[in-house]
This record gives structure tokens, C-alpha cells and sequence, in this order.
């Protein structure tokens, strides 16, 4: 491309067919004016669209860099222009024939420069080497513009080297303007360049601000293009948040005050975003909130209450959520904001509110979060939260004086910032934003520009608001009493209430084999490798295989394994326990159970054969968890290959009774059930006795297998050794295995009156 020198600065923003002679421009700026401020940001603008802005040197190639392009193009080398051409098709496919030329050309030309200028070949090498990593790595972009109408540009800042104005002037040959800003002046370029043979200088009297820089210069558009491009028109309407509020009345007082009363000045709403930390007396409480509900809908306002805390966005919410493909945060805004809702009666005036809280929330959290993806998230949180209360809040909404303010509610802690955000959103409409955050020994994250805070000592945990006069209780100074010191004795403090946690993960307990009758009957929380993290239980669980018998004593091998069946223990002496083939109800609907790497929860409770289903729900939760974790980790073999997903699920669904009760009264941080198997014979355990051996594994049983031949009678269906093995002794053959099973009256028939019998002996011998 021929060069040319501009007439004025706005030559560069002329398409090619508008400019003399169809010419690129390659201009290096030393100096600054307000005009030259006025083009920069405009060239700015333009580089950000259709081209390359270079803040600081552009990267050498890293080995990464160096590595990929050995990978796809070899070591061979050649300066010749039908090589070049070849090699940069293979290069960058995306250029079209045009672009591939004029590229290859350049590049051609500026090696022949460098060879001209007494560079060897193994200089031009590497030259060519990096030039085609910053095509690949920098300026693709750029290529794939070039011989349009409209021509790509390259805005450089700072002093350019020798390599970095070779690549730049190959672009400017191939179609490309280029624009140099030198804060030192000319004097650094000229020594590379000294007859001004590549670029232009264009010098102006002033020098650059010490602040001037790309950096400050972008913060400028974007503030100016957020304003016009994504607030829209400017809000005819102003809040006044707290403000107004008299300094002695509470958070109550403040809401049900009647906004018509709160302020006069025009085009203003006046509204209350408070956080209540605590309460001021917990024994009345419940009733002074159910007072202060019915005084509000006494007033006829707009009420949304939200119990515990917001619930996420379902997948249908999200769903309906149209976003295009955004690569920068404008973009993404933009895309985003035809989802916003149209309500009330005056919906132009309120959804020029909702898109200015929605743009300045989202902004602001761009300002914490770097990660477009992660922002985008955020941002369809926002937007499922305000479509799914935007109608209860402001259906109807009229541009009223003094009227039209909503009031929101939410009891309960706020966890995280989509939920903290999504109420600071709602502070910048016509609503009144109450955070009760009743429950001190919960971290509330609501913070917020304009957040007020009513700060009390008493803690109070309240599940629900009482909006009806049946639900409303009161708790007696004792009954609160007790809640407090309920949960003083059992936050970290190595004390746990009754089933006080409802999730739990194994962790693989290891011991010598003589540990294993010391850890057997001792609860969870005294075993190494016991933790509480996050309201999930680490267990630490016991898997073993014993093999052989001490000294051949037979007699002994059977009085050690009776001493470890507790009440607890589900005991078996006979492989297979669940023969291959035993009827099962759940086989024939199990393949609609798990579908694309989910199971379906709802689906199986549905089914006439389920009969978990007077469990309570934790239990249930329990159960379906560790199936789906065993299926995940393909724990049984054949899972993932040929169905055995749904003979896993089948055989989970229909397990006996008794080993059900064991589940259901499995308090982790206690004692764990227990499951004995001795194999004594040739006999192997079945497909299914596996399956419930590795699910009762990740329950979190203790699981022992007695195998006194030292065969290998358990291994063949699972997919991975998950237990350890202990060899005590000599191996013995051809044994009876004895009834060790607790019977029913021995667990708790005589228990009672064993003890008196117990009991009048002694007084006897006394």
C-alpha cells in the first residue's frame, strides 16, 4: 500500500476509496494539543473496534509461544515469497487470498530490508519467527481486517524498537494505519529510523501531560460511553435513601411513615434501605413484627417479604434470559438489557430507573471482578431477582407525588453478593429495603453505599415472618435462654446435638489390624481424621479385609469377631447374600432413573415401587448423594459401559430393611453402623453384594471382611480397591461359620430386668 501524508487529521477516519491515491497513513505523534487530545481519543475509539491498542511493548514470544509454532510449522525456513505465502495460509487460515498477499509481501519485503542490511540468516530466521507469533498472538485480529473499505488501525504507546517498527510497518504495507504516541519526543525513533522512511512525524508545541496516557485516556470514553451507550436516557426521577429520616426513629417507624410526608422537592422519591442487626427485645419481637405488618398493609402499599433467604435463580429463570455473545463489558451490558421489565402504569419514567440501577450495579461490580464470564453471571442473577419481583413491586406504579413506594423485606442473612447487590439494585428504585438480620451468629454481607444500620445486642434465629396471627409465637426469657445457650454449647466447641448435621463425606480411616478392635465401638468424633467443615461431617470409616487366622486358632478367630458385632452391626457368614437374579421391583423402571449424568430424584420418589419415602428427607437426600457418588466414580464395574448404572440404582432402592434402620439412625458425629462379612467358603460375593458394599462405604459404615481362606472372594466387581488388607495369620479351609447375630430379646427383650437380676445378686453377696 502506497503511504501519504494526511491533510488533516481526519483523513484517517476517510475509507480507502475517499482518500488520494487509496493510501494507509503511518504517523508518530511527538508533541500534544487540544486537537491532537480530540484525535487520539477518536483513533482510540476506532482502534478499540477494528484493530490493535499497544499499552507498553509488545511481549516477546513466549517458550509456550515458540513451542506451538515448532508443533504446526517445523523448523524449515526459506526467504522466498512462495514460501512465506505458503507458510503463512498454514499459519493464519482465517485470511482470504487478498490479505494472504499483501501480508506475505511485506513480510517478504522487510526480511529482504533486513538481509540488505547485512543481517545473516539465522538473524532473519528468528526475525521471521517472531513476526509470525505477534501475527498469530498479537495482530490476528488486524489480518483479518485488512482490504476492507474501512481500514483496521494500530495505536502504539511509548518508544517503539527496532523489531516492533519492523512488524508495525509490514502491517502499515499491508493495508493498515498506524499511529505512534512518543511521550520522550522523536529522538529514540529517529536512531532506528533516521530519514523518516517508515512513518511520518507530526509535532506539536506543547508536550504531553505528565497524566496523558492510553490508560487515563480509555477511563475517559468508557465513563462517557457508559453514560450515553448504557444508562440511556438520564432518570427524570432522583432517590433520596435515608435522608430524610428523622434522626430517633427506628427502621419500623421510618417504613410505615407515609412517603407523601417524607419530603416535598420535585422529581425526588424518598425511601429506607436499613439492615437490623439483631433485636431489641427477643421476647417480643415476633409480635411487634406482626404488628408492624399489618400496619403496612393497612396503607394499601406494594409488600414483598422473603423469608430465610433469596432463593437462586431456578434453571427456568435463567433460561429465559436472552444474551448475545459480548467480548467487553459494554457489549455485554448492552445485550443484556432488553430483559429488563416493563411494569406500571408509567413504565417509561420507572424502567428508566430500573435500567440505571441495573447498569450502575452491574458497573460496580465490574469494578471488583475482572472475569467477563463471571460478571455476565452476576448479571443474569440480577436479572432473574428483578424479573421475578419487579410485578408485585410496581404493578400499577403511577408517577405520584409521594406515592408509589413499595417495601421489601427480606428475614433472614444475606450469604452472598448477588444477594447483597440485587438489594442495594432495589435501594435505587421507589422501595423501602428492609434487611432483618435477626440471627447474630450468622455473617450478614449486606453492605452498601447509603445502608443504614440498626445495630442490637439479642440474637434471635426466626425461620419465618408472621403474617397471619395463628403463626405468631412468643418465646419466654427461659426458652430464649435456652436457644442461646444451645448454640454456644454446640458451635466449635467439639459438642454436637443430636443429628445436628445432615451431610457427610468418608475419609478413608487406615489402622494396624490390632487398632481395629480399640476404634471399632468408639464414636466418630475421637477418631484421627474427624472434622466439621462448612456443616459437612468428615467421617472417618473403617474398610477392611482380614485374611488368614492368628496361630490357626480357630475357636479365637470366631470370640474376636463376635466381640466386634454390636447392636449396630449388620452381620453376614454366607456369600452370596443377595443371590444374581433375586427379584427386584425397581429393575424394571431403573433406566428412567438417570438420565444424561443426573439422577432423577423426583422421578424415583414418584414410583409406586419407591419405599423410602417414610424416611424423613435427610435420609432420603443421604441415600441418593452417595448412589449418585458411586455411580460418578465408577466404583462397580461396567458402570458408564453397559448399564450397570441401573442395577446400581435398582439394588441401592430395594435394600433390606434392617440395614435401612441403620442408615436412618446413623448420627455422624456418633457411633457408625457397622457390616461384617465372613466368607469362610470358595464362594464369591455377587454383583449386588458389592454394590451395597460400596454405598454403605461412602455412608460412612465401618466395613470388615473376614476371609479366613485368603481367597480372592470379593474383588471381582469392583472397579477400584477402596479397603485395605491385613494378613494375621495361617489360612484355613473348609470352615462352618458359627450364628454370631444379636437376636432381638438380647439387644433390648430382658435388657431391664438383666439389670435388676444384676443388681439383687450383688445386695445378695453384700
Amino acid at each position: 500500500m502506497e503511504h501519504n501524508k494526511v491533510r488533516n487529521l481526519n483523513d484517517f477516519f476517510l475509507n480507502l476509496k475517499d482518500r488520494p491515491l487509496e493510501c494507509v497513513y503511518f504517523y508518530r505523534i511527538n508533541g500534544y494539543s487540544p486537537e491532537i487530545d480530540s484525535f487520539v481519543r477518536e483513533y482510540y475509539k476506532v482502534a478499540v473496534k477494528r484493530g490493535v491498542v499497544i499499552e507498553g511493548k509488545i511481549p516477546n514470544p513466549t517458550e509456550q509461544n515458540l513451542s506451538y509454532y515448532n508443533e504446526i510449522m517445523g523448523a524449515l525456513f526459506s526467504l522466498d515469497l512462495a514460501f512465506i505465502k505458503e507458510s503463512l495460509k498454514k499459519w493464519l487460515p482465517r485470511m482470504n487470498g487478498l490479505q494472504l498477499s499483501s501480508v506475505s509481501s511485506s513480510l517478504y519485503r522487510s526480511l529482504q530490508d533486513m538481509k540488505s542490511g547485512g543481517k545473516n540468516e539465522g538473524m532473519i530466521r528468528n526475525a521471521y519467527i517472531k513476526f509470525m507469533c505477534w501475527l498469530y498472538y498479537r495482530f490476528e485480529r488486524i489480518v483479518a481486517l485488512l482490504g476492507n473499505e474501512e481500514l483496521p488501525k494500530i495505536l502504539y504507546e511509548g518508544s517503539i524498537s527496532k523489531y516492533e517498527l519492523s512488524i508495525l510497518s509490514i502491517l502499515s504495507n499491508a493495508g493498515c494505519d498506524v499511529v505512534l504516541l512518543q511521550y520522550e519526543g522523536d529522538a529514540p525513533y529517529l536512531k532506528l529510523d533516521p530519514q523518516s522512511l517508515l512513518s511520518e512525524p507530526l509535532d506539536a508545541q506543547g508536550a504531553f501531560p505528565d497524566a496523558f496516557c492510553i490508560k487515563k485516556l480509555r477511563d475517559g470514553i468508557e465513563t462517557e460511553r457508559e453514560h450515553s451507550a448504557l444508562y440511556g436516557k438520564a432518570p427524570s426521577l432522583r432517590v433520596c435513601r435515608n435522608e430524610w429520616q428523622k434522626e430517633k426513629d427506628e427502621a419500623f417507624d421510618s417504613i410505615l411513615c407515609p412517603p407523601v410526608t417524607r419530603g416535598s422537592e420535585e422529581n425526588v422519591f424518598y425511601n429506607c434501605f436499613f439492615r437490623m442487626d439483631g433485636v431489641e427485645n427477643k421476647a417480643s419481637f415476633e409480635n411487634e413484627l406482626f404488628l408492624f405488618y399489618q400496619n403496612i398493609k393497612s396503607t394499601g402499599r406494594a409488600l414483598v417479604i422473603v423469608n430465610e433467604k433469596l432463593p437462586a435463580p431456578t434453571t427456568e429463570e435463567i433460561g429465559l434470559i436472552k444474551r448475545g455473545n459480548a467480548d467487553s463489558l459494554e457489549g455485554l451490558i448492552l445485550s443484556l438489557l432488553p430483559n429488563l421489565p416493563k411494569v406500571g402504569v408509567d413504565s417509561n419514567v420507572l424502567g428508566e430507573l430500573i435500567r440505571y440501577a441495573f447498569v450502575e450495579t452491574v458497573l460496580n461490580e465490574a469494578k471488583k471482578e475482572s472475569n467477563l464470564n463471571r460478571i455476565k453471571n452476576f448479571a443474569v442473577y440480577l436479572l432473574c431477582y428483578i424479573r421475578r419481583y419487579a410485578s408485585s413491586l410496581f404493578a400499577g406504579w403511577k408517577l405520584e407525588p409521594g406515592k408509589g413506594v413499595a417495601i421489601f423485606i427480606l428475614l433472614g442473612t444475606v450469604t452472598n453478593a448477588a444477594e447483597a447487590s440485587f438489594l442495594s439494585l432495589l435501594s435505587m428504585l421507589p422501595v423501602d429495603v428492609l434487611s432483618l438480620h435477626t440471627n447474630l451468629n450468622e455473617a450478614c454481607m449486606l453492605e452498601a453505599p447509603g445502608l443504614k444500620k440498626f445495630c442490637y445486642t439479642e440474637s434471635l434465629s426466626l425461620k419465618k415472618f408472621p403474617e397471619v396471627s395463628g403463626t405468631v409465637s412468643i418465646g419466654t426469657a427461659a426458652y430464649h435462654a435456652e436457644r442461646e445457650l444451645d448454640s454456644i454449647m454446640y458451635q466449635d466447641t467439639g459438642l454436637y446435638r443430636n443429628r445436628q448435621y445432615e451431610k457427610a463425606n468418608v475419609v478413608a480411616l487406615h489402622t494396624m489390624y490390632e487398632e481395629i478392635a480399640i476404634l471399632w465401638n468408639q464414636e466418630l468424633k475421637y477418631r484421627p481424621g474427624f472434622s466439621v467443615v462448612e456443616n459437612c461431617v468428615n467421617i472417618p470409616a473403617i474398610c477392611a479385609k482380614v485374611m488368614g487366622i492368628k496361630e490357626a486358632n480357630v475357636n479365637a478367630y470366631y470370640a474376636s469377631i463376635k466381640a466386634l458385632i454390636t447392636e449396630d452391626t449388620f452381620y453376614i457368614d454366607k456369600a452370596p447374600f443377595i443371590a444374581p437374579g433375586s427379584p427386584n421391583p425397581l429393575k424394571s423402571g431403573s433406566a428412567s432413573f438417570y438420565k444424561n449424568a443426573r439422577l432423577m430424584r423426583e422421578k424415583i420418589k414418584d414410583s409406586p415401587d419407591y419405599k423410602y419415602g417414610i424416611l424423613g428427607e435427610s435420609a432420603q437426600n443421604l441415600i441418593f448423594d452417595k448412589m449418585e457418588t458411586l455411580i460418578k466414580r465408577k466404583m462397580i464395574r461396567g458402570i458408564g459401559e453397559n448399564g450397570m448404572e441401573y442395577t446400581v440404582i435398582a439394588t441401592i432402592l430395594n435394600l433390606p430393611k434392617d440395614i435401612v434402620h441403620l442408615i436412618q439412625n446413623f448420627d455422624f458425629t456418633k457411633k457408625n453402623p457397622k457390616l461384617i462379612y465372613v466368607l469362610a467358603s470358595e464362594n464369591i460375593i455377587s454383583i449386588e453384594d458389592s454394590i451395597i458394599i460400596a454405598f454403605l462405604s461412602l455412608v460412612g459404615f465401618d466395613i470388615l471382611f473376614f476371609v479366613p481362606t485368603g481367597y480372592q472372594t470379593i474383588e471381582k466387581y469392583f472397579n477400584q480397591k477402596f479397603f485395605e488388607e491385613h494378613q494375621i495369620g495361617e489360612y484355613v479351609y473348609d470352615l462352618n461359620v458359627p450364628d454370631m447375630r444379636i437376636s432381638p430379646k438380647a439387644k433390648n427383650g430382658n435388657a431391664w430386668f438383666d439389670k435388676i437380676k444384676g443388681l439383687s445378686k450383688k445386695l445378695k453377696r453384700g
